[in-house]
């Protein structure tokens, strides 16, 4: 068998976020300070927030920033659904 030269600690060096990528479950209530949440959808996560108060209040600290940056956020079913740029939500079906 021949070794074809794979370097593992290089590999790891290009990965990317380890947390990117990810689908995050979480409250909207009030509690988590608005950037949290920018940033997460920043790093390439999905949101899906239960919400728990006036949706537009609890969300106002962050949507702006989220749409400006190429974001989506859609209320669904008492959930604020919040997405990254070039992340879509397909409401074809509501």
């Amino acid at each position: 068998m021949s070794d074809f030269g794979l370097d593992l600690a290089r590999a790891e060096e290009e990965l990317d976020d380890p947390d990117a990528d990810e689908v995050v479950l979480g409250v909207l209530d009030g509690e988590t300070d608005p950037q949290e949440w920018i940033d997460a959808v920043r790093s390439g996560n999905v949101l899906m927030l239960a919400v728990e108060g006036d949706m537009n209040t609890l969300a106002s600290g962050f949507a702006r920033e989220v749409r400006a940056d190429g974001g989506s956020l859609t209320h669904f079913r008492g959930f604020l659904v919040v997405t990254p740029a070039g992340v879509t939500i397909d409401t074809d079906r509501l």
